[in-house]
């Protein structure tokens, strides 16, 4: 069913959303390069939570939030741009599959009538089967820009060596020391933090003998160390240095999704970007919205979401508002502050950002240093001199 309706609601939004549980990740804390994952029955729960509660929020006609003119019951793909990283064992390509039954769910309204009157409904009770573009990293940095990025490498370096990352590294020191047997022979030093935090997760999650002896706060504490560890990562002094790069690369894409959708020839309603936990952290720096609510700076908890909302205001100036959901945590969004203000027009939501892009794998092997991997031996920087020789301050 096509909904009609156009006095009220939105005109469209771009979701951010975090894959759900998943088994054993491990991330080398010198390249931040990772191990494949796999999604568990757990982890589609989350994400097929996750699509029913948007679904409720922007495909249900008495929501405040309802998107205007899309299709509620039976998903026109012509609406939907899905986008998911397809690396690391399918964790997140398979979380949007996942979300995506919850958002658009199974229907009798599939069903077609062939010429010699028999009716067909398609499997499982008339799932509907929306196309997702799955990304391998070979293909595109956009979703997993650190990796293989020499200049994020440089700016980990940097980050171990701060006297702030010291000096948290030895407030920490005793919990490591005393979470040491329960870390299967994993190193604990304070570099491996997230390493720490997701072997005590999963351990605690699924193993029952460790969830009876873990003891109690240990996993608590772990988590904290990992966030304020995670923050420092993924963040950087200025929106455009290289410690943002998880969301630099998704800039480009969040700008022309809602830019298309000002335009009265757009189809597209809803952006989906199934993506990891670290562009929620750079995009939360960026756009300095913890500034204002500092409890949503770390790791995203599994099946998290970012809402851009983009709506018109009376005057017709489009404008963008930023939601955040925690995961199962959170059972609303919580409005954030974008630049000090809970929305802003489209056009200023561009200019803030428009300088912390990085808009095409040629200008991510420039910013990252790299000239060989991911694509980027196709081009030429043999005379470049800001490449291999002077630096460009990343």
């Amino acid at each position: 069913m096509v909904n009609t309706t156009t006095a009220a609601g939105l005109i469209g939004v771009v979701l951010l959303a975090r894959h759900g549980d998943r088994t054993a990740y491990y991330q080398d804390p010198a390249t931040y390069n990772s191990t494949q994952a796999y999604i568990t029955p757990l982890g589609e729960q989350q994400e097929f939570e996750l699509g029913s509660f948007l679904r409720n929020i922007y495909l249900n006609p008495d929501s405040p939030s309802f998107i205007q003119n899309i299709s509620t019951d039976v998903a026109d793909i012509n609406q939907l741009a899905v986008r998911a990283d397809a690396g690391g064992g399918n964790v997140i390509l398979n979380s949007a599959y996942a979300l995506l039954q919850g958002l658009y769910p199974s229907t009798q309204q599939s069903e077609i009538t062939l010429a010699n009157g028999t009716t067909v409904l398609s499997p499982l009770g008339g799932y509907q089967y929306i196309p997702v573009q799955s990304l391998e990293d070979w293909q595109s940095p956009s979703l997993t820009s650190w990796m293989d990025c020499e200049y994020f490498q440089s700016h980990l370096n940097r980050t171990y060596a701060s006297s702030a990352w010291l000096n948290m590294s030895a407030t920490a020191a005793p919990f490591l020391t005393a979470l040491k047997p329960y870390l299967g022979g994993i190193s604990n030093n304070f570099t491996n933090m997230w390493n720490i935090y997701d072997h005590v997760n999963v351990q605690y999650t699924y193993n029952q003998t460790y969830y009876e002896t873990l003891p109690p706060t240990f996993l608590e504490q772990a988590r904290y160390y990992a966030n304020w560890a995670q923050t420092n990562v993924f963040t950087d002094s200025t929106s455009a240095s290289i410690g943002q790069v998880a969301i630099r690369t998704l800039l480009p894409e969040i700008f022309w999704a809602l830019g298309n959708m000002t335009k009265t020839s757009n189809k597209v309603k809803m952006n989906i970007q199934e993506v990891d936990y670290k562009p929620f952290i750079s995009l939360f720096n960026v756009t300095n919205a913890t500034l204002t609510d500092p409890d949503i700076s770390g790791i995203a908890n599994y099946a998290s979401v970012v809402a851009l909302e983009l709506s018109q205001d009376s005057q017709g100036q489009y404008e963008v508002s930023m939601k955040f959901k925690n995961g199962t945590e959170d059972s609303q969004f919580r409005q954030l502050e974008m630049f000090g203000n809970t929305s802003i027009t489209f056009d200023k939501f561009v200019q803030e950002l428009f300088d912390t892009t990085i808009n095409s794998t040629n200008n991510w092997c420039f910013s990252c240093n790299q000239t060989i991997l991911r694509g980027c031996s196709v081009f030429n920087y043999s005379s470049d001199i800001f490449l291999n020789g002077v630096g460009t301050g990343y």
